[in-house]
């Protein structure tokens, strides 16, 4: 059993804890901080819209490659999987 306790001392604990508690009073009452996002979709949309000019000779050249079979290559898909590691889809 605990023998001895003074309850002067469990006072003073509770007392220097008490004194660290933010006080309430103090607080600003008006917070205005608005931390919501701002996002202007019209932009991406507009964008996502626009379709590209599509470049005839790198799409012949695509699939140039696949008929072939070079993209198969160990080589091809271990840089393919880090582009993806890296860049993502």
């Amino acid at each position: 059993m605990i023998e001895k306790i003074n309850i002067s001392q469990i006072q003073d604990i509770l007392g220097k804890l008490s004194s660290k508690q933010p006080d309430v009073s103090k607080t600003p009452v008006d917070n205005s901080t608005d931390a919501s996002l701002q996002v202007d979709y019209a932009s991406l949309i507009s964008q996502a819209t626009q379709i590209p000019e599509t470049d005839e000779e790198t799409i012949q050249k695509a699939k140039e490659l696949l008929r072939s079979g070079q993209l198969e290559s160990l080589e091809n898909i271990r840089e393919a999987a880090e582009n993806i590691v890296r860049y993502g889809i």
